[in-house]
């Protein structure tokens, strides 16, 4: 997992040039004003999903985890909360994984942790990291973020 400030970045060519084109995408983006929805950034390799939503009560959302890509989740504006941990194989399934939609839902999550996402921050999630985003910060609250998926291929 990578954490991070958009406004903190130092030299971004540490990442892999496709976590790079990522965050260039974010940079050079007015994300606060494109519509809500899907946008290509190397077909269906790298493609950013815009979401405006509510946060909700963690005990509400369920864990996940990808096979194929790697989330970029970025936080444009409101305050989040994601619950974060490194897969131990023992977590409980509650939904089987989808290959269609590339995610397997947990019921619980092992030593999960929470990371507060701010405006500005942005974390990478490889395939071993389970993650719980969308969870509320105390009160339920409106957010912009960006999710932009990484076909774990081109790494």
């Amino acid at each position: 997992m990578i954490y991070g400030n958009l406004e903190n970045l130092g030299d971004i060519s540490i990442y892999p040039e496709s976590i790079q084109k990522s965050i260039k995408y974010l940079l050079d983006t007015d994300l606060e004003k494109i519509e809500a929805g899907v946008y290509e950034i190397q077909g269906r390799d790298i493609y950013a999903q815009v979401t405006d939503m509510e946060t909700s009560p963690k005990n509400e959302k369920k864990p996940e985890i990808h096979r194929k890509y790697i989330d970029v989740q970025y936080l444009v504006s409101g305050r989040e909360r994601i619950g974060v941990a490194v897969d131990t194989g023992k977590n409980k399934i509650l939904e089987d994984y989808s290959e269609e939609k590339d995610v397997l839902f947990y019921e619980e999550c092992e030593g999960e942790s929470d990371l507060l996402m701010l405006p500005g921050n942005f974390a990478v999630f490889f395939p071993n990291i389970v993650h719980r985003p969308g969870c509320s910060d105390g009160e339920p609250a409106k957010i912009r973020k960006v999710v932009i998926k990484i076909n774990k291929d081109v790494l």
